[in-house]
């Protein structure tokens, strides 16, 4: 074959005698190679393969002889076979020499054609012959690698596969049992194989029948499954059974092949899931009526349509950022600290003007929300009437366990003079009964106000961590900008949420070029509108928006992202976006806009090229 071809090494020191034997043994499928003396030809052996050596007895250095010894001194080149060619007299000293040395055949000068090819010819077919024994061994090694890998990949798939493989003849003897089968019903192989397989114990009685009834039918065609409860250690486990009935061609025998998949875990996901959606149905229904509560609340005491859209806008505001918080934890537990942050990354506290010190505390998801919501009440009057309503005055928010409580105390300072206020409002009310089991204590000192809130369940004392620096505050700077007459491209499929923003928009001056509530809508209006600024939602009817930010950062057109969602479920590649989380308190939303398109404009001056000199 010409990828294995036969070999025949020449060695004499005369060339002319090599290239007359080489004119004599030509032919197709042999390669003839020639060395001038014995060195030359070990160093040959040394990198082919060669199936006969022609060498001549008389040559200078290392005689014929020597070569053939030195041939079979050696692992590679001891079974190439040599036939010597000389021009000396037939000696039979000479004979046994070369016999002795590894010679199979000589050779005389002057040489006769007829002879040599016959001689040849011999060893020609018996490299042939063993070229081709040895194709056929490596292609049946082959064959048997394959199969003995086909198998072992079958019976790792098998026993490394989630199914369980049992294999049973027509009386359910058990005939197989994988790994996957072990794990399933906790039974080694050893013990079913050659067994019934009722008598396992692992299928109940109906379910057997079952079976027989499957390889009864003969039907080869059929793809039978079912739902079954099985038993592993004395415990109920729900299985798919997936079952093929095969029939032997040659004697007509059933038998049955049975796939079974342990469903327990599913079915127990599904009862979480069940008890989950219950569960959020009732987050739903209490935040509902939280809000509705606020709301009326609120209402009460508010002296017009604006002090009430303020209030209820921050509560809401301050309900939300709490429920983020809890979804960042998969609502398990938030820490105290991390509450605190909250109202100083919104504004409501300050942080140059916060002394915060304590324990780390974890707080339940009730307590949560409810500590937002006093936090945010507490920072709000000191703003407005207390501790931060004047340059110097500060915060003082402490809190350690107590016994079996942990006590929190709001305290201010270097605020005006404090009086006891006529009545109570529905800030102060919802500190006193919003957390702490409605154990809060408020002092009015004229120095400043003291709340004292005690909570006995809902909490749990942490190690304690080093202090990260205080989050920035998010300062109103921009609130002076003008936004009338920007062009704004508002991306939101929620009909109530773009009406509302539409309408903030527009009482500041600010002009909606387009409301897309799809992605190609957005897309187009991206790549058409002329527009200063664009609002985007995280997501559209299912829809990420990836395309629609691309689109705009293509066009220079700076956005902001307006979504339910935190940044990590945000399209990637835009971190330098800035995101507002839903619900947007409106202020927010219009210094966002301002901020945007004024940083936009800077960037944009900046990067014009100044005059140039004439």
């Amino acid at each position: 074959m010409p990828n294995r071809p036969i070999r025949f090494l020449l060695v004499d020191d005369i060339h002319e005698n090599m290239v007359a034997l080489e004119a004599l043994l030509r032919r197709d499928g042999l390669e003839i190679h020639m060395a001038r003396s014995a060195s030359e030809a070990l160093e040959m052996m040394l990198v082919e393969d060669f199936q006969l050596a022609f060498v001549d007895v008389q040559m200078p250095g290392i005689n014929g002889y020597e070569l053939a010894e030195l041939m079979r001194g050696t692992e590679r080149t001891r079974e190439i076979p040599i036939i010597f060619v000389t021009a000396a007299d037939r000696n039979e000293a000479r004979r046994f020499r070369g016999y002795e040395a590894g010679g199979v055949d000589y050779i005389f000068k002057p040489i006769d054609p007829v002879i040599l090819k016959s001689k040849a010819e011999v060893f020609y077919r018996l490299a042939r012959q063993a070229k081709d024994l040895e194709l056929q061994r490596d292609e049946l090694r082959e064959i048997a690698r394959a199969r003995d890998l086909a198998s072992a990949s079958l019976r790792a798939h098998a026993d490394n596969s989630p199914l369980a493989l049992v294999e049973c003849d027509a009386d359910l003897t058990v005939r197989g049992w994988s790994g996957g089968a072990e794990r399933i019903f906790g039974i080694p192989a050893d013990r079913v194989i050659g067994r019934f397989l009722g008598d396992a114990g692992c299928l109940h009685a109906d379910t057997m029948a079952m079976l027989a009834g499957w390889i009864g039918s003969l039907d080869s065609l059929a793809r039978h499954t079912a739902e079954v409860v099985a038993r592993r250690d004395d415990r109920d486990i729900h299985c798919e059974l997936y079952g093929s009935v095969l029939v032997d061609p040659a004697q007509g025998r059933p038998s049955l092949s049975l796939q079974i998949l342990d469903v327990t875990e599913r079915h127990q996901a599904e009862k979480v899931r069940s008890l989950l959606v219950g569960e959020l149905n009732h987050r739903i229904k209490n935040t509902l009526a939280n809000v509705q509560a606020i709301m009326r609340q609120t209402v009460r005491t508010s002296g017009d349509l604006r002090s009430f859209s303020e209030r209820f806008s921050g509560r809401l505001q301050a309900l939300a950022r709490a429920h983020s918080i809890l979804s960042d934890v998969t609502w398990s537990s938030a820490s105290l600290g991390q509450v605190i942050d909250d109202q100083i990354e919104a504004g409501t506290l300050d942080a140059e003007s916060l002394d915060r010190s304590g324990p780390e505390v974890s707080l339940s998801p009730e307590n949560t929300l409810r500590l937002a919501l006093a936090l945010h009440e507490m920072g709000t009057n000191a703003a407005k009437y207390g501790a931060l309503s004047q340059p110097g005055g500060r915060v003082g928010l402490s809190w350690r366990a107590e016994g079996e409580d942990l006590v929190l105390v709001w305290r201010e300072s270097g605020g005006p003079k404090v009086a006891v206020p006529v009545a109570r409002g529905f800030g102060s009310t919802l500190i006193a009964t919003g957390i702490g089991d409605n154990r809060a204590d408020v002092v009015w000192h004229p120095e400043g106000v003291v709340w004292t809130i005690r909570i006995s369940r809902g909490f749990e004392l942490r190690a304690a961590r080093p202090p990260a620096d205080p989050p920035a505050t998010v300062a109103a700077e921009g609130r002076d900008r003008e936004i009338r007459g920007y062009r704004v491209l508002l991306v939101e499929d929620e009909p109530l949420v773009a009406m509302d923003i539409c309408a903030g928009l527009e009482d500041a001056g600010a002009t909606v070029v387009r409301i897309a509530r799809t992605v190609e809508e957005a897309v187009e209006a991206a790549n058409t509108d002329v527009v200063d600024v664009a609002l985007l939602d995280g997501n559209l009817q299912g829809d990420p928006v990836d395309r629609v930010a691309q689109v705009l950062r293509n066009r220079g057109v700076p956005f902001c992202f307006v979504s339910g969602y935190g940044r990590e479920h945000l399209p990637g590649g835009f971190s330098d976006a800035p995101v507002l989380i839903k619900p947007v308190d409106p202020d927010v939303l219009m210094d966002m806009v301002r901020n945007i398109a004024a940083d936009h404009a800077a960037d944009s001056a900046m990067r014009q090229p100044g005059p140039v000199d004439a």
